[in-house]
């Protein structure tokens, strides 16, 4: 569930990016530069909870 949550909202972003540079080509690299960080943040948040999940199973 985590990784399919975290997906949808890495693919909104993706498109929301292309959707952006293919309006104003222009400044993709100011929007290439602002997904980045939201990009990063989703999926270190897929990472650790897939890392509490197992430890969930584990422990």
């Amino acid at each position: 569930m985590i990784v399919i949550g975290a997906g949808l909202g890495i693919g909104k972003l993706a498109v929301a990016a292309a959707e952006g540079i293919a309006r104003q080509p222009s400044a993709a690299a100011q929007i290439t530069g602002a997904v980045n960080l939201p990009l990063f943040l989703l999926e270190g948040v897929a990472i650790l909870g897939e890392v509490f999940a197992f430890l969930v199973l584990i422990l």
